[in-house]
């Protein structure tokens, strides 16, 4: 089962890199998230960054619209982009050159640079690798409707995260459909792609695409 941190993410293209590098898992790291960011926070180059509330740091070449709305702690990143009626509920590390586009919802997240995540949505208790998109109205769904602990699932093998709150880890280059839901403990291998309106659960390989019915196929090279 490969959903070891460096099966999934680049840390070169996170402020979170040398955080992340310190767990074997990347949920691992879902609980330390405010801290990292009120840690970070304060180290922050003053001529790249403006601090215009208590625990919110906001890079002076982003883009945030009026509407927005920046629960500390958060950080967002130089080059990026906060969309009208963005809701970022807090510990969002968000990184350089992303989207977080209109009615969007962060809660609890590392999005790693260059993540898209453009219209209607909610990503909560997750981590989105390098260059990640999801299309509009995919989610992450955090919670299982039990409430039991999340278990990561890949055929027979399975890995308790004792977590009751874990919505999913997206590799580098990972697509996401419009309209998906990624379910809570799913873990989608770099560059795999998931078709539109697509329930996800447990393990996606590397290279893979999810298609219509869950069917998941390897992705033919080119």
């Amino acid at each position: 089962m490969n959903v070891a941190v460096s099966d999934l993410l680049d840390l070169s293209h996170s402020i979170a890199g040398d955080y992340l590098s310190g767990f074997q898992y990347p949920w691992q790291a879902l609980d330390g998230i405010k801290e990292l960011i009120l840690q970070l926070g304060p180290q922050l180059d003053p001529e790249v960054y403006d601090h215009p509330q208590e625990g919110i740091w906001v890079a002076k070449s982003a883009v945030v619209f009026p509407s927005a709305y920046l629960g500390s702690p958060c950080i967002i990143g130089p080059e990026t982009e906060v969309r009208h009626g963005a809701f970022i509920r807090g510990s969002a590390l968000v990184g350089a050159h992303c989207v977080v586009g209109n009615s969007v919802e962060l809660k609890n997240v590392i999005l790693f640079d260059n993540v898209q995540v453009p219209h209607y949505n909610y990503v909560g208790d997750s981590i989105l690798g390098y260059k990640s998109h999801m299309g509009a109205g995919s989610i992450t769904s955090n919670v299982k409707s039990d409430k039991t602990l999340v278990v990561v699932k890949s055929g027979e093998e399975q890995i308790e995260t004792g977590r009751k709150k874990f919505g999913a880890i997206l590799g580098d280059f990972v697509e996401v459909g419009c309209n998906s839901v990624l379910n809570p403990g799913t873990v989608v291998g770099r560059r795999a792609s998931v078709y539109p309106v697509s329930c996800v659960r447990g393990v996606i390989p590397a290279d893979s695409i999810v298609k219509t019915g869950g069917v998941v196929v390897p992705r033919e090279s080119r």
